[in-house]
């Protein structure tokens, strides 16, 4: 499997520049200008319209479509599409997320580039599986076993859902990671005016393939070609004799499950390549905080009635500011303790019962109150139910 991106072939099948579509579709649109030509994957409510989009217009950009008998399989055919040389992904919710952590963790231990979209709804279990949630914000940090690290963008709007799936296509490629979309079925069913950005106004990571000597095993150590804790990738067919384990492995790739030395160096390494970099992943929006005493701290769907309470806020006087998330793994802590310096009270605002909350007061410093403000149910939060948070703050 080949990667032979055709932007002109591309741009002609997605058609007018600018367009009024769903957020979901919108994913698929990214994935097409990142360069997937792989997508494996099994329908469920509310990201079915991801898979839809990919069955119609990947084969007409000479890339393949498959939908897999559940979404375990979707997840092992993505993997295993990468290692044949393919830009991959896969799109799911929920329940589906779950049934993909085995294979997350061996994505992560093998360190395949491909991207997940996770379009969630509420739960747990079936939930209510056309409302949307944002119940699965510790999943993608903390749902394989094992120590890891994770790479979750989370888009707040229809635009962003096309952007943001192409820097997730460039992180996998540039870390060897698998990468999530963490967008919500609000943003996902979502529609509104996107505009597809020309080639010269993306800028895309190409794969880097090893190149050392095909009549040797790769070892860590020999196969780089860049200053970098991420190993090149010898993909199969390209002629290298490649192992691939999630065992724990050594640096020339072979199982080495009971090397404690061997384990450690394996695990550090993949998790500090991601770590080194925590201030270059680091992508947030800071919305009237240079005076603010109250910080809304917010991402994806809840961002926006979040951004509705502040102007409306400003309005009455109220020094009110918001820090919106769009990397929310790696976590900014940096940013969110000083943050937790300026201002007196943060009101963290997400559709679950408290997960990124724990995050961020962890890393606000103690003179910081840091308080909740918890929705589900499947409905978003609305401008005045916060302000109501506002005004005990007052």
């Amino acid at each position: 499997m080949t990667n032979e991106r055709d932007p002109v072939r591309i741009r002609r099948v997605l058609g007018n520049k600018v367009q009024f579509i769903q957020g979901d579709m919108a994913v698929a649109y990214g994935g097409l200008l990142a360069g997937c030509s792989f997508f494996g994957g099994y329908p469920i409510t509310p990201a079915s319209e991801v898979a839809e989009g990919m069955a119609r217009l990947l084969p007409r950009v000479k890339g393949t479509f498959i939908q897999m008998e559940d979404e375990i399989a979707g997840i092992a055919s993505t993997i295993g599409a990468a290692w044949g040389g393919a830009k991959s992904m896969t799109a799911t919710s929920g329940p589906g997320f779950s049934l993909m952590m085995e294979n997350y963790g061996y994505a992560i231990m093998t360190e395949t580039p491909c991207v997940i979209a996770n379009v969630q709804r509420t739960g747990p279990s079936t939930g209510q599986p056309t409302l949307g949630a944002q119940g699965d914000m510790m999943q993608v940090r903390w749902g394989s076993h094992g120590d890891m690290e994770a790479i979750a963008l989370c888009p707040s709007t229809v635009q962003e859902c096309l952007d943001m799936t192409i820097e997730c296509f460039n992180l996998a490629e540039k870390y060897r990671h698998p990468v999530c979309l963490m967008t919500d079925g609000e943003i996902g069913h979502l529609r509104e005016k996107v505009v597809i950005p020309d080639e010269d106004e993306m800028e895309l990571f190409e794969r880097v393939l090893a190149t050392i000597d095909k009549d040797k095993f790769i070892p860590f150590s020999e196969s780089q070609t860049r200053d970098s804790k991420v190993p090149d990738f010898p993909t199969f067919g390209s002629g290298y004799h490649t192992y691939v384990t999630g065992l724990t492995h050594n640096d020339k790739g072979f199982p080495a499950t009971d090397k404690q030395p061997d384990h450690e160096r394996l695990i550090l390494r993949l998790i500090s390549k991601i770590t080194d970099d925590r201030e270059k992943l680091t992508s947030v929006e800071e919305i009237e905080l240079d005076d603010a005493e109250v910080a809304f701290v917010s991402f994806g769907a809840s961002a926006r009635p979040c951004e509705s309470a502040v102007w409306e806020a400003r309005k009455k006087g109220m020094k009110v500011g918001m820090l919106r998330l769009k990397t929310v793994w790696p976590f900014p802590r940096d940013v969110v303790t000083q943050l937790s310096k300026k201002v007196k009270k943060i009101i963290v605002v997400e559709m679950n019962l408290g997960q990124i909350y724990h995050v961020v007061k962890e890393f606000a410093v103690k003179d910081c109150e840091v308080i909740l403000a918890p929705k589900v149910g499947g409905d978003m939060h609305l401008p005045h139910e916060l302000m109501e948070y506002l005004e005990v703050s007052n």
